[in-house]
């Protein structure tokens, strides 16, 4: 077995319940013999909601300034926050948000320093940051930007199914407009490249869901399938990606089709995360596709509700643990294959697109 990986975890915002699904996660020993713990955050408020979880076993904490001085048998807290920090659980605060800021500037920039090898966001107020000044809708355009790459991907993982989306957080009304030929085309191959290094899988085939009410029904309920989906199926096709579709969503989902995929593309937010909630809450991961370092967090949000409650389910946290190391190891494996000059190709007998057609 190689080395233990570094992980690091931001604490998102402490008034919900990161603290408390991070330190249920880390609770498990196993977790230990597995990789390193780094969370950015506070050692007050770690042990502040440590005293509010029942039946936990003891957890050797190591509180350094530096990520550079982790101890490998123990969880690492870099206090990163003002000593005089206040928490308020349940209450979205402009502080929260300034520590959740804090804490995710500083676990970025020693992921770019090279101090912690993998990245795993817990969950922010997305409009408590935007008030004090964040300028994004979330984590995944935070770090597309601080990257500055051209494309990046919100997939979800679970282990039985994976969901992309082609529009991110914006207005449901926007979707159609944002929505063009290329920007599918663009995801489609982020996917296939991510499913291949990031996923372990050769020949990934990928199901392309429609925008419209039955695939918008022959033109009656909207041609964005016939003038702009259809077409960036048929480009992936030529490029040897194996998209199909494009599929109603209910029936997709109802007959549970998506089984028979590798992957699923869906043109808007809730559109791709519903179902997926809906099948995978529990133990679902958000994983950003297409930057240069591996970054994770679990699929639930703040939970103001259950914080400091001893409530919150820490699978999801779990998972997105466990997603962003196979991740960095199935990528380090990939590229010394690529670096070894040995290309993967599919078999002979593969079949491949020949373009599509709108299945209702």
């Amino acid at each position: 077995m190689g080395r233990k990986l570094i992980v690091g975890i931001t604490q998102g915002d402490g008034n919900g319940i990161s603290y408390e699904v991070i330190i249920k996660a880390l609770a498990d020993e196993r977790m230990l013999d597995l990789c390193t713990p780094v969370i950015y955050g506070s050692s007050k408020i770690f042990g502040f909601y440590k005293k509010q979880i029942h039946n936990i076993e003891q957890i050797n904490t190591n509180v350094i300034t530096s990520a550079k001085d982790v101890h490998q048998k123990r969880v690492n807290i870099v206090n990163c926050l003002p000593e005089n920090v206040f928490v308020e659980p349940g209450q979205s605060t402009p502080e929260s948000a300034k520590a959740a800021l804090t804490a995710l500037e500083r676990a970025v920039e020693d992921i770019k320093e090279g101090h912690i090898d993998v990245l795993v966001t817990a969950p922010f107020n997305k409009r408590a940051m935007d008030k004090e000044g964040f300028g994004y809708t979330g984590h995944t355009e935070y770090l597309e930007k601080k990257f500055e790459v051209d494309e990046v991907a919100m997939i979800m993982v679970c282990d039985r199914l994976k969901v992309c989306v082609a529009t991110g957080h914006i207005p449901l009304k926007e979707v159609p407009k944002q929505l063009t030929t290329e920007k599918i085309l663009k995801k489609l191959r982020l996917m296939k490249s991510s499913l291949q290094r990031d996923f372990g899988i050769d020949s990934p085939k990928i199901a392309v869901l429609g925008l419209n009410p039955h695939c918008g029904d022959g033109g009656l309920m909207g041609t964005e399938e016939q003038e702009v989906i259809l077409p960036a199926i048929k480009a992936a096709a030529a490029e040897d990606i194996m998209a199909f579709g494009p599929y109603s969503p209910d029936g997709f989902f109802g007959l549970a089709n998506y089984a028979k995929f590798d992957a699923v593309l869906a043109m808007y937010h809730d559109q791709g995360l519903t179902p997926f909630k809906a099948l995978a809450f529990e133990d679902g991961v958000n994983y950003t596709a297409g930057l240069p370092i591996i970054r994770t967090s679990p699929d639930h949000g703040t939970a103001y509700e259950m914080a400091g409650r001893d409530m919150a389910d820490p699978r999801s946290m779990k998972a997105a643990i466990y997603t962003a190391i196979d991740i960095y190891n199935r990528r380090a494996d990939y590229d010394e294959l690529i670096e070894g000059r040995m290309t993967i190709k599919a078999p002979d007998t593969e079949i491949k697109p020949r373009g599509g057609r709108i299945i209702e």
